[in-house]
């Protein structure tokens, strides 16, 4: 008799930690926010990407926020000491750094980037990870 009522507890146990733990992802996708910055303008990066990234974070518009360095983007930050800067501040802040390492290789900015704290990989299957987890992406 007290195997059987061991077994329904656990079953219910279960399917309570399921509920949960869905719960906490739709929480963890709605609550991140993953900007992809690929544009070499320094306009762009000074007035609107770098601002809004390190204030999503510092105001807590978002739980986590990660910023992906890929392209142009990675050229312009290995030239230019503000925004490198900045990028001190974002960390800093809490947010989290990659970049790509195809486009900083492309550049042979790499070490560079890599010497600013910022996490460099492969970011094809990263990015399309956190799509399918249902993050909140911004490109620029």
């Amino acid at each position: 008799m007290k195997r059987p009522l061991v077994i329904f507890f656990i079953t219910v146990l279960a399917l309570l930690s399921q509920d949960l733990f869905a719960g906490e992802k739709e929480n963890k996708a709605a609550d991140t926010l993953v900007v992809v910055w690929t544009s070499g303008d320094i306009e762009v990066a000074e007035k609107m990407v770098y601002m809004y990234v390190y204030n999503a974070k510092k105001a807590g518009w978002f739980e986590e926020v990660i910023f992906i360095v890929w392209g142009p983007s990675a050229k312009l930050l290995s030239e230019n000491t503000m925004l490198q800067d900045y990028i001190i501040k974002m960390k800093e802040a809490g947010v989290i750094l990659e970049a790509c390492i195809a486009c900083a290789n492309m550049y042979g900015v790499a070490h560079d980037l890599e010497a600013m704290g910022i996490d460099v990989k492969g970011m094809g299957k990263v990015l399309s990870d956190y799509l399918k987890r249902g993050y909140k992406v911004m490109t620029y």
